[in-house]
């Protein structure tokens, strides 16, 4: 009777709520001459606080075009704002900065979902050895990570020299699909020197070519190492967690001036690699048992950055120099 009860209250207090929303909408835009989606464009700054609240309030209309807004084709997106513009009587002559901020907007939401379209495509397509592309992949990981070291053979045990778990990677992929080998590719590739100097960190100093004065130089004598492939296919699983459950829409909406693309994504993933290693070495965990501990640390705290409405993720290497912090 208890539970009822609450539940009840609970119901109640929404709809109340829900009510007094409506109403105080309505006094704002008696008062001010103005809709919410314009006191939102005039009111706030754009990139992620801007376009977090414009969709909200698109979401919780009772209009069923301003509902449907956040998933139109891309294409449509003007005749949307022209529609929107239409049903809220707003004269775009007017107001021609609303126009071009709903637009920014709606870029950039729907741009969000067809991103996770995109990534979820790649998450779920298997590596196919029989798949030529998929060979050139994974070959040019190799080549791109050593350079200076040729391939034997494509069933070798050197693929544990770059942190796969035996003599063909193929079934590392499993997990992540295609999109762990892609987002390894765009790093190694990217950002050669960063990438290779993580994979040489991550070996366990006793198996690296450091020598021991090396490694108290570099400050890491005491550091466990870690597989380079298989922790990279990890924070691929990671980067795509955070995108379908919108933890990176601040990140996205703060430096993608409109729609967010798969590079953005890839960006992310190089960022999350870089910053997970150095974290990696700050927690100097005993063995490599701990790996999953200091990896719910470290998503704990990118979930924290990532809801301040203000926040982008700005990594400072050439992968990431195109990102623009709006």
């Amino acid at each position: 009777m208890k539970h009822f009860l609450r539940m009840l209250i609970q119901v109640c207090l929404y709809f109340y709520c829900k009510f007094l929303w409506r109403c105080l909408k309505f006094v704002m835009r008696k008062l001010t001459g103005r809709c919410e989606l314009q006191r939102i464009c005039y009111n706030t700054k754009p990139g992620a606080p801007r376009t977090m609240k414009i969709e909200t309030s698109l979401r919780d209309s009772k209009s069923k075009l301003l509902q449907t807004s956040v998933s139109v084709h891309p294409d449509a997106i003007e005749k949307t704002i022209e529609d929107i513009m239409e049903l809220k009587k707003i004269n775009p002559d007017i107001n021609p900065q609303l126009g071009i901020s709903l637009q920014a907007c709606l870029l950039q939401i729907v741009g969000y979902r067809n991103l996770i379209a995109d990534v979820e495509k790649l998450r779920r397509e298997p590596y196919d050895s029989d798949n030529p592309q998929h060979e050139e992949m994974l070959l040019k990981l190799w080549k791109f990570l050593k350079p200076n070291t040729p391939l034997e053979s494509r069933i070798s045990k050197q693929w544990c020299e770059i942190g796969f778990q035996g003599d063909d990677p193929k079934t590392d992929f499993r997990g992540m699909g295609l999109l762990g080998l892609y987002n390894l590719q765009y790093f190694a590739e990217r950002d050669a020197t960063a990438a290779q100097q993580v994979l040489s960190d991550s070996l366990h100093p006793k198996c690296s070519k450091f020598s021991k004065a090396e490694w108290e130089k570099k400050r890491m004598d005491k550091a466990i190492g870690y597989s380079f492939a298989i922790v990279g296919i990890n924070i691929t699983d990671l980067a795509y967690n955070l995108l379908v459950s919108g933890a990176l829409k601040t990140h996205f909406y703060n430096i993608a001036p409109e729609a967010p693309t798969l590079s953005h994504f890839q960006q992310t993933f190089c960022y999350l690699m870089h910053e997970f290693h150095k974290f990696w070495i700050d927690e100097d965990p005993m063995d490599i048992m701990e790996f999953n501990r200091v990896r719910e640390k470290f998503r704990k705290r990118i979930v924290k950055q990532l809801q301040n409405p203000d926040m982008a993720l700005c990594p400072h290497f050439a992968a990431s120099e195109g990102l623009i912090n709006m």
